[in-house]
């Protein structure tokens, strides 16, 4: 069946045609939308908003309450944004962790439902913050993130407080935090990485950092040394 508008020749049937096709494709498309929101709720639910929302909070107050700290103790004028302490091998080593919860979340979900683990890591995260805080708080201007190499006057030995029970807290509570949060994850492969590589930075940087101070304290810090154990497993 033929009709004429204006001089053009319409097919009704070809106009059924393209209509059922349309419809059928909006169908389609919609059922594919409601697939996909189904799969995606699925795949970031509850428990990958719990985790992920506690991984993300612990990053942003960790990193912000750093600077805020930095500029109350030393001022604007000392302060760079070095402060954060965020380096390109840390942004990958974030990247990495996620990359293996989303791979794991996908193929192996059960392993993400350990919420004693899970509330283990974050009970670290918080413990670790604590005593990097108090770290930071009780050294005052004596507590600085770029190793000092020259003895300035208000470099002061300070061993009362936290310091009392570790040479490095603030060594100490990264190191707890760190792995924590890879911990609340249930990241096992980054919990490990997270414990060598860490590990292995601060047992480099202590002997490094503590050769100064005893340049600086003498006797006085070797003294504390022995008294007082470093806060990172087996470093002495």
């Amino acid at each position: 069946m033929c009709l004429f508008v204006n001089g053009a020749h319409i097919n009704l049937q070809e106009m059924s045609f393209f209509k059922d096709i349309l419809i059928g494709s909006e169908a389609h498309f919609v059922v594919l939308i409601v697939q996909s929101s189904s799969i995606f709720s699925e795949f970031f639910g509850y428990t990958a908003c719990r985790q992920l929302s506690q991984m993300f909070i612990s990053i942003i107050f960790f990193h912000v309450s750093e600077y805020i700290l930095a500029l109350a103790i030393h001022g604007k004028s000392n302060v760079t944004l070095k402060s954060l302490l965020i380096s390109k091998h840390y942004l990958l080593a974030m990247i990495c962790s996620l990359i293996e919860y989303l791979i794991e979340l996908y193929f192996f979900p059960g392993l993400k439902e350990y919420w004693w683990i899970s509330n283990f890591g974050l009970a670290l995260v918080v413990l670790g913050e604590i005593i990097r805080k108090l770290a930071i708080v009780t050294a005052g201007v004596a507590f600085t993130h770029l190793i000092k190499v020259y003895h300035e006057e208000k470099h002061q030995l300070v061993t009362h407080g936290i310091y009392r029970y570790v040479r490095h807290p603030g060594y100490n509570g990264f190191f707890i935090w760190s792995i924590g949060t890879q911990i609340m994850l249930c990241n096992p492969i980054s919990t490990i990485a997270f414990a060598v590589v860490v590990w292995k930075f601060f047992s480099g940087r202590i002997p490094y950092e503590e050769f100064f101070l005893k340049q600086f304290f003498g006797s006085d810090y070797e003294d504390y040394m022995r008294k007082v154990p470093s806060g990172i497993p087996f470093v002495r």
